[in-house]
């Protein structure tokens, strides 16, 4: 499954399109010279409705379908579903969110990984994020010597630097070659998009590209808060 002479990335985000608004570009970027894998915690559909019983297998496989596309679109090696609960992660015992990432870091054996940031407005973006550095704490020969928290549009700027600490991005990655492959992956999720002034619209996913860019001297960049690097 994996190549032992490429460097492995791991995407770890709690909903099926967080993977594409997060770092789709740096995905597209990046796959021709490493091995990248993407992990969806969530179903990312029974919040939708009132009972979480009332979603559809149907629903459920469409959206995953729709990942495995993206994910494919995007250069990924493979797409990983572990079906927690939409917008219920802190229903779940911590542990078991832990333990499977635990479970495919250690098959993977990932060098990079890309995954919430921990001041989101979301619950199960922050649990992720408390997740992903909790199975990647330094024992047992952790893979992992690169973490990056990206943002996401409608959730990490709707915290209002109120819940815990603010995305401040320190990294940027220059997306200008990929950005138009990112924006045709997000296509795929048509149900995820909204209308223009949301910020999930995709002029607004360009306008946060564009941000981004003017703060790094590029067209279109994604912004990243380093929080981990062992050299």
């Amino acid at each position: 499954m994996v190549k032992k002479n490429r460097s492995n990335v791991l995407v770890i985000a709690a909903h099926p399109d967080d993977e594409v608004l997060g770092c789709g570009g740096v995905m597209a970027k990046y796959s021709g010279e490493k091995d990248i894998y993407i992990i969806i915690l969530g179903e990312g559909i029974s919040s939708r409705h009132e009972k979480r019983e009332d979603a559809s297998k149907e629903e459920l496989l469409g959206l995953q379908s729709q990942s495995i596309k993206v994910g494919k679109l995007l250069g990924a090696k493979a797409n990983l579903f572990f079906n927690f609960p939409d917008n219920r992660f802190d229903t779940v015992p911590f542990l078991d969110i832990v333990k499977k990432i635990e479970e495919i870091i250690g098959e993977i054996r990932p060098e990079v990984i890309y995954t919430h940031h921990f001041g989101d407005l979301n619950i199960d973006h922050r649990i992720t994020f408390r997740a992903v550095l909790t199975a990647t704490r330094p024992i047992n020969n952790c893979s992992a010597k690169e973490i990056y928290s990206f943002e996401i549009p409608s959730s990490t700027e709707w915290s209002y630097q109120k819940i815990e600490n603010p995305f401040v991005p320190n990294v940027y990655e220059d997306i200008s070659d990929t950005f138009k492959k990112k924006i045709e992956a997000m296509g795929i999720y048509q149900k995820e998009l909204r209308e223009f002034p949301h910020p999930r619209s995709l002029k607004g996913i360009e306008i946060f590209a564009q941000k981004r860019g003017v703060e790094s001297g590029l067209e279109y960049a994604e912004a990243f808060e380093l929080i981990k690097w062992t050299k």
